[in-house]
């Protein structure tokens, strides 16, 4: 036993459950925070989304749904996560340097973290504890 380990679980003991963990929340918080609510008011979504790149608010919002409702469910489970984190990352730098320059650090917190949530999810991949990966066993 390593003598500098105060306490250890074999299964605890993996980067793996943290890159779930950092999987898991930071979908959850993209998808209760940001996606869910625009799939349910839709319509008011509609009337007040940014359109910075004048796309029309229909496709802005539906590349916004992609982004955080299709997006995190994939990265949850673990399918094309890299590739489903860089949507995200394309809309959170949009949103906080083309829509929201103005903000603070302290009023961009959400964003910023989010950012580096996924960025970190797509410097790493989704780690061993996956659904690709479980059904390779």
């Amino acid at each position: 036993m390593n003598k500098n380990k105060v306490f250890s679980l074999p299964l605890l003991d993996s980067p793996d459950i943290g890159l779930l963990l950092l999987r898991l929340a930071g979908a959850f918080m993209l998808l209760y925070v940001h996606g869910i609510p625009k799939i349910l008011h839709y319509g008011n979504e509609l009337q007040h989304i940014e359109d910075p790149f004048h796309l029309g608010a229909g496709l802005t919002l539906s590349l916004a749904i992609l982004a955080e409702v299709i997006c995190p469910l994939l990265i949850a489970t673990g399918i094309f996560t890299r590739l489903a984190c860089l949507p995200i990352l394309f809309l959170l730098l949009v949103s906080m340097l083309v829509v929201h320059p103005d903000w603070s650090i302290a009023e961009g917190q959400f964003g910023w973290l989010l950012l580096t949530v996924f960025g970190s999810i797509a410097l790493t991949g989704p780690g061993r504890y996956s659904l690709p990966a479980l059904r390779r066993t």
